[in-house]
């Protein structure tokens, strides 16, 4: 018997659509002749607890500090047992096994680790499905390669977790004992990926409690033209007082300008005119999704995130949600027109929508070099009633496929102006904006950005009507919300000012993954690290604690670009993964030394922030004894004890 064992149950369905034989449904499998397919709920195994090592760990002591296993052990998710006893019996008949996680880093761990703890001593090969269309499915299926092919990306992922259990287990313990020492009773989670953006929250709000705000002035105009009438702004000069970003800080300059402009007459000296053509967005990654459905809907990372995989996994509306591409297959572009159609044909908006479409039209958004483990969210070509959705789910089906229907729509063609007027020897300038073809943009919105400017010529005249001047004030950025949070993880690039680590921290997807984002801000809430205040997102004085007791690289995102360079070595390049985790423990051991009980007792008493809401302070306790019972092994990797069935990644 063939074996093949895949990472979803999702993925093994599609796999035993494409063999050839009539699929016999058994207890966690899926026969086809001679071939059963089985699957894996996630990760089915963890990184055993400290206690798994040595029983004395089980209580937690400074002394024990760190914690370094010589022989690293997984042991079963409590969730997990029954499946993984299905595949212990599968592999006691079998005699081949194929390996068909998804083709990533972490898909490569999430199944060789079963197959190793099982002590499956046979050849693997490895098979690679990147698109569940059961033609895709058969090509790989047709190409199996020999999964020692991939032992580099499985020590880089394996390495990984345990860079993560390393990083999360001491760092937690340690915080958590210090905090006793300080006066606070419960456990104080760190980990390599949460607690960057814990930070940047905390930053945001310490920045807007901090800010303080300056008054600015502005001065308008309001012109004649031969063709018609326009408002233009009064460019000070360098003699005028301005802060560093041009604005104007006396108002008497202004003022009195305002005062002789009346009836003055200039001209227009300089014209600015270009016709620019705006291909349509992209299909969604999941991030993408979650910052335009928080933006559009106001709904939660999580919440955009639980209603994906209900029409993934309940509806079966759209392909594998926890993607991080926003490309297409090429050989999907031949079938798109159907899927669409379909997928739209129920649906009043989405038929307006699909009316306008050109299947004729080829966009940059189907490219096979851009598509890596997994490829942008599309429609399956299911229809969508609306009447067995909710309406979030409707709501969220319509942005997916509103964004792959776009790709049908001719570019956004636009004609920008700007126009400098000479008056009174000061500049004014006005801008516009005319939309020569609307394209795709009707889909998205039907509010203008900038207003057309009337029909110009370098040279005529113009006369002021009237002139004023406005009292404005500088502001403070915005508090971080889900999508913005979300955005700044996916850029997260732009908050370090090293370039190298800003290079590879593009390289890789920013701070956590697709399938962590969301998990990580729902974890920092219900740990109470933050709040939901209205919509934003705000630190606690517990999470503004932490963050200041804190070593400031513990705290930010660089780490997380360092790791990656290595980790890429390895995955990459055959790295030996022995000096990364030996540089990990000497890293470890400096800031398990500056754990300072002093320290983070100033910091709780000092530390500003929201409360958090009494639902979330209860759980905590709880979540404390918890990790304690199991000594340490959902604090460790600074996420919680995540549920079978999804798939780890960043902590």
């Amino acid at each position: 018997m063939r074996l093949i064992i895949a990472e979803k149950p999702s993925l093994a369905r599609a796999i035993a659509d494409a063999l050839p034989g009539s699929p016999r449904k058994q207890d966690g499998a899926i026969a086809v002749g001679d071939t059963t397919v089985t699957w894996c709920l996630g990760h089915l195994l963890e990184q055993a607890p400290p206690d798994a090592y040595d029983p004395a760990l089980k209580q937690w002591r400074l002394d024990t500090l760190p914690i370094l296993p010589s022989r690293w052990k997984l042991t079963p998710r409590a969730r997990a047992r029954g499946q993984l006893a299905v595949i212990r019996g599968l592999l006691k008949s079998a005699r081949e096994v194929v390996h068909a996680g998804d083709p990533d880093r972490e898909g490569q761990l999430l199944v060789q680790e079963v197959i190793e703890h099982l002590s499956w001593k046979g050849a693997v090969s490895r098979l690679l499905v990147s698109d569940l269309n059961r033609p895709a499915v058969q090509r790989a299926l047709a190409r199996l390669e020999d999964n020692a092919r991939y032992q580099p990306l499985y020590r880089a992922a394996e390495s990984r977790s345990r860079a993560d259990w390393l990083y999360g287990i001491n760092l937690t313990r340690a915080w958590t004992l210090t905090g006793r020492q300080a006066g606070h009773n419960g456990v104080l989670s760190v980990g390599r990926v949460q607690t960057p953006v814990l930070g940047l929250v905390v930053r945001r709000d310490a920045e807007i409690r901090d800010f303080t705000p300056h008054p600015f002035f502005v001065l308008w105009a309001d012109l004649a033209v031969e063709h018609g009438t326009l408002r233009a702004w009064w460019a000070p000069g360098e003699q005028q007082p301005l802060d560093d970003q041009g604005r104007l800080l006396a108002r008497e300059p202004a003022a009195a300008l305002a005062e002789r402009l009346p009836g003055a007459e200039g001209r227009l000296v300089k014209l600015d005119t270009q016709n620019k053509r705006q291909a349509a967005p992209l299909p969604y990654s999941l991030s993408a999704l979650q910052v335009d459905a928080a933006r559009r809907y106001g709904l939660s990372a999580q919440g955009v995130l639980d209603t994906c995989q209900a029409l993934y996994e309940r509806h079966q509306l759209i392909t594998y949600p926890r993607s991080d591409c926003r490309y297409l297959p090429e050989e999907h572009f031949a079938a798109a027109r159907a899927s669409l159609e379909g997928a739209c044909r129920a649906d009043d908006t989405l038929r307006q929508w699909l009316a306008g479409a050109d299947f004729t039209r080829r966009s940059r958004a189907w490219n096979d070099k851009q598509v890596g483990a997994h490829h942008a969210l599309a429609p399956t070509g299911r229809p969508m009633d609306p009447s067995r959705l909710s309406a979030t789910e409707a709501n969220v089906f319509r942005l997916i496929a509103r964004n792959v229907l776009a790709q049908f729509y001719p570019p956004l063609s636009t004609r920008e102006v700007k126009a400098e007027f000479r008056i009174l020897d000061e500049a004014f300038r006005a801008r516009g904006q005319e939309i020569l073809e609307a394209g795709w943009k009707p889909l998205f919105t039907t509010r203008d950005e900038a207003p057309p400017l009337p029909t110009l010529t370098e040279g005529e005249a113009c006369r002021v009507s009237a002139a004023g001047v406005e009292d404005r004030e500088t502001r403070p950025p915005e508090p971080f919300n889900d999508a913005s949070l979300i955005k700044a993880m996916m850029n997260i690039a732009r908050y370090v000012e090293d370039s190298a680590v800003r290079r590879t921290l593009r390289e890789h997807d920013g701070l956590g993954t697709e399938a962590t984002r969301a998990g990580i801000i729902e974890t920092l809430v219900e740990r109470g690290y933050l709040v939901r205040k209205s919509k934003a997102l705000r630190a606690t004085r517990l999470g503004s604690a932490l963050i200041a007791s804190l070593p400031e690289a513990a705290s930010r995102p660089e780490r997380t670009a360092l790791w990656e360079q290595r980790l890429s070595a390895i995955a990459e390049e055959g790295a030996d993964p022995a000096p990364f985790l030996g540089d990990l423990i000497s890293d470890l051991r400096g800031l398990l030394a500056s754990a300072d009980a002093g320290r983070l007792r100033e910091a709780l008493a000092t530390s500003r922030g929201e409360e958090p809401a009494a639902v979330g302070r209860a759980p905590a306790k709880r979540r404390g004894a918890t990790s304690r019972r199991r000594s340490g092994a959902s604090t460790g990797t600074g996420r919680g004890t995540r549920r079978a069935g999804r798939k780890r990644g960043s902590s």
